[in-house]
C-alpha cells in the first residue's frame, strides 16, 4: 500500500486530509512538526509522498523540502499554502516541491494531486535508465542526446531541457506559464514569448513539416504538449 506523510500542525486539516487519503486507499501517516516529519524520513521504509504544509511551528516546509532535497531525498511533495502566498509557491517549487494545492482546498482536488504526482514519478522511473521513446523521438538523458527517425539531433540546452520536461509528462499538455517556470525558472516569469520561440526551433529540427507538426502539438488556448507521432 502506498504511503503518505500528512505534515501539518493543525489537527482539523491533518484528520481531513488523513481522512480522504485512507478512502482513497492510502496508508497515511501524520507528523504535527517538521522535526518530526524529519524523523520519519530517516526511517525505512520512507513515505512515498509527502503532503507539507510549509507553517509549521519549529522547522519550517520550506527549510524541510530544502533539508530533503540535500540530503538526496527525492520523496516527491506536495505543499499546502495560503492561497495568496505566492512568493512561498515559488519559493517551495524551487527548494524542491513537486506540486502546490492552497488553502482553502478541496480534498477531492489533493487526492487527484497525490494521484497525478506518484503516477508521474511512476511514469519517469519506468524510463528505460533515462531513455525516454516518444515515437520516432528519442531523449537519452544521460548522454544529452536526442535522435529524430534515428538522426542525432543537435540542440541547445534550452532546447533540450525543454524536450526533456515534454517527454517526461508526454501527453500531457503544458501551458507556456507553466514551461517557462519550469524550464527557465521565474526570472522570466511572464515573458511566455520564449517559450514560443524554443518550441519553433525545436520543430525546425524534429519535424518533417515544422508547420504540420507530428510530435510537439499545439491545443489551442492552453499550451504544448508532446507526442509520439503518427
Amino acid at each position: 500500500m502506498t504511503r503518505v506523510l500528512v505534515v501539518d500542525d493543525e489537527e482539523s486539516i491533518s484528520k481531513l486530509v488523513e481522512y480522504n487519503l485512507q478512502q482513497a486507499g492510502f496508508e497515511v501517516i501524520t507528523a504535527d512538526s517538521g522535526t518530526r516529519a524529519m524523523e520519519i524520513m530517516a526511517e525505512m521504509p520512507r513515505p512515498d509522498l509527502m503532503v507539507l504544509d510549509l507553517m509549521l511551528p519549529g522547522i519550517g516546509g520550506m527549510e524541510l523540502c530544502q533539508r530533503l532535497r540535500k540530503d538526496g531525498i527525492t520523496t516527491p511533495i506536495i505543499m499546502l499554502t495560503a492561497k495568496d502566498d505566492e512568493v512561498d509557491r515559488i519559493l517551495g517549487l524551487e527548494m524542491g516541491a513537486d506540486d502546490y494545492v492552497t488553502k482553502p482546498f478541496s480534498p477531492r482536488e489533493l487526492v487527484a494531486r497525490v494521484k497525478a504526482v506518484l503516477r508521474r514519478m511512476s511514469d519517469d522511473a519506468s524510463s528505460e535508465e533515462g531513455v525516454f521513446h516518444c515515437g520516432e523521438v528519442v531523449v537519452d538523458v544521460n548522454r544529452y542526446e536526442v535522435a529524430v527517425r534515428g538522426e542525432k539531433v543537435d540542440l541547445t540546452p534550452r532546447e533540450f531541457e525543454l524536450l526533456h520536461y515534454l517527454a517526461k509528462h508526454m501527453g500531457r499538455v503544458m501551458s507556456r506559464d507553466h514551461l517557462l517556470d519550469k524550464v527557465w525558472g521565474y526570472e522570466f516569469a511572464g515573458d511566455t514569448r520564449i517559450v514560443d520561440v524554443h518550441i519553433s526551433h525545436l520543430r525546425d529540427k524534429l519535424e518533417r513539416d515544422p508547420k504540420q507538426p507530428e510530435f510537439i502539438k499545439t491545443v489551442r488556448g492552453v499550451g504544448y504538449k508532446l507526442v509520439r507521432g503518427e
